[in-house]
């Protein structure tokens, strides 16, 4: 079932989305070879609980054990952050999703460590770009095939790369995951008809070669079979009668004297 929602849960949901992309943009002021991903995690977990008060919704979700997904180079997403010391030429995509005051959000962001190759930097061009694309397509009146389309055309068809099939875009208000479900390839003029109210998520992942997966034992962290480095962006979207709203858009934000005295005074 498609849930169609209101101005009342936009605003919520407007509200936590400030407080992801603030943390995205704290993780841009510290995030550098020589930490590790658990300590990139704690610093997250400690930003957004202790000092914007707001709970990191991933943790705990289906059992996950950690605040963000981080995933590095040939993990396709689920990443679990841990002993890893990230390095130079290190390709990180790093998921996110808040709860604050009943409204959720949630938005991937890929990281160069680094300066990274041209093949991983054109597929992180590449993935973004594709990603920009689609919302292009997110207006009333399409279908959901629109978007997997366009993006399946950039990423395959113009620049060699591959679409995980894997994973999807997906609905999101009252419940983390919901309907609709929103793949990232597909035939245009095809699925669900995009509505104002709706609410969802695109979040292409491409890999540099082929996009097979495989899973951990741990049953969460993807990675490809191949060993190709795989890039993620993702946005949330509130679709108006006008277009979408990109309630992700991390150039919407700032961070606060508050924000940036507590990241200057973190000792990791």
């Amino acid at each position: 079932m498609i849930r169609l929602y209101t101005e009342k849960d936009f605003e919520k949901m407007r509200q936590a989305a400030e407080i992801l992309c603030q943390t995205h943009l704290a993780i841009k002021k510290v995030i550098r070879a020589g930490i590790t991903t658990k300590q990139l995690d704690d610093f997250a977990n400690r930003f957004i609980v202790d000092h914007k008060g707001a709970i990191p919704a991933q943790l705990g979700y289906g059992g996950f054990p950690y605040t963000l997904c981080i995933s590095v180079n040939d993990e396709i997403c689920h990443g679990f952050p841990g002993d890893y010391v990230l390095k130079e030429g290190d390709l990180v995509s790093i998921d996110n999703v808040i709860e604050y005051n009943g409204g959720l959000a949630d938005s991937c962001w890929s990281y160069a460590i680094g300066e990274l190759s041209d093949r991983d930097q054109k597929l992180m061009d590449v993935t973004l770009e594709s990603l920009n694309k689609s919302i292009d397509q997110a207006v009333p009146g399409n279908r959901i095939g629109d978007i997997g389309h366009a993006i399946q055309e950039y990423a395959e068809v113009e620049n060699n790369f591959s679409v995980i099939r894997d994973f999807i875009g997906h609905g999101i208000g009252k419940e983390m995951h919901e309907d609709p479900q929103v793949p990232h390839y597909g035939k245009a003029n095809h699925g669900q008809r995009i509505q104002a109210g709706m609410v969802f998520t695109i979040e292409p992942m491409i890999a540099s070669g082929k996009w097979p997966m495989k899973l951990d034992d741990n049953g969460w962290v993807a990675r490809t079979q191949d060993g190709s480095t795989c890039a993620q962006f993702e946005h949330q979207l509130i679709i108006h009668e006008d277009g979408p709203e990109i309630i992700t858009d991390q150039s919407k934000y700032a961070l606060t004297e508050d924000d940036i005295e507590f990241i200057e005074n973190y000792k990791f």
